[in-house]
């Protein structure tokens, strides 16, 4: 297994201690009662939503690749939420609700928490996005596009998420015009004789259980699994540092960009030759830098 390390955890976290170790230092941190009060921790759940607009569609997004001329990031179907629920409890662990914008399409859900402002963050409160997922669902390792400081926080089952430091990204596979590592790397249980670079990295690891709020610090690394039903908020603050903006707008502009139109112009071999070259760097970087 990669080398991973349990997650520091903090069951009442000052401001101070929150921006002067672990925002200060770049280190995720798990808090275990920012949500307390709120809510949500009471409420939410399937039933809470199935009740609230279990009749709305939904756009869901499956755990396979994209292949040809298919965008990343693009929806594979849609259904009502009721009828997703239903598969979940069925066993479904492919499909998952990503990035529900929740104050565009459910605005009474602003009632039900509070940002946490106490925290120190400057939080983007037009913007917290759902995600929802059943048990055994994965969500391939990737980092965020916006390069934002992330509060992930977790209601239901549990979840468990692995993180890497940006610093370790020459490690990553990281899939060039992509914000994602490559599909076929098994991170629970790695191939080292295919994927040598996987022997080096050092990881933390985070179970999340009902009412957790995960802190992810901007381009750190994350995969996720899924371990129950779980439902997941986030809410982010966008960079400050003129180097994330940078990232940022470099990412939206530029990257998603060039990967939307070379996917339409070229399609498969565009994908192929990328996952090729996601393997040849990681393997040069690892002979110039004299790494076994």
């Amino acid at each position: 297994m990669i080398e991973l390390s349990a997650i520091s955890r903090e069951k009442e976290i000052t401001k101070e201690k929150f921006l002067g170790v672990y925002k200060a230092k770049e280190i995720p941190v798990v808090m275990e009662n920012i949500t307390k009060d709120w809510p949500a921790k009471a409420k939410w759940s399937l039933e809470y939503f199935e009740e609230l607009a279990g009749d709305k569609e939904v756009k869901l997004y499956d755990s396979k690749p994209s292949y040809g001329k298919k965008l990343q990031h693009a929806a594979e179907t849609s259904m009502p939420i009721r009828e997703y629920f239903k598969r979940l409890r069925n066993g479904e662990n492919d499909l998952r609700m990503f990035f529900f914008n929740m104050f565009v399409e459910l605005p009474i859900l602003k009632n039900d928490f509070t940002f946490p402002d106490h925290i120190g963050l400057k939080f983007f409160k037009k913007l917290p996005v759902m995600f929802v997922g059943g048990n055994g669902a994965k969500v391939q390792m990737h980092i965020d596009i916006d390069y934002a400081d992330i509060f992930l926080c977790h209601f239901g089952g549990k979840k468990r998420v692995v993180l890497f430091s940006p610093e370790q990204t020459p490690l990553m596979y990281h899939v060039p015009y992509s914000f994602s590592s490559l599909f076929d790397v098994d991170w629970d249980n790695p191939n080292y004789e295919t994927y040598p670079a996987l022997k080096n990295l050092k990881g933390i690891t985070a179970e999340l259980n009902h009412g957790d709020v995960l802190y992810i610090p901007p381009g750190w690394w994350h995969y996720i699994v899924y371990e129950e039903i779980g439902i997941s908020m986030a809410i982010r603050q966008f960079p400050r540092s003129l180097g994330n903006i940078y990232k940022m707008l470099r990412n939206l502009l530029w990257t998603r960009s060039v990967e939307g139109l070379m996917r339409l112009l070229i399609g498969q071999k565009w994908n192929e030759r990328n996952e090729k070259l996601a393997v040849t760097r990681t393997h040069k970087y690892l002979k110039e830098n004299n790494i076994k």
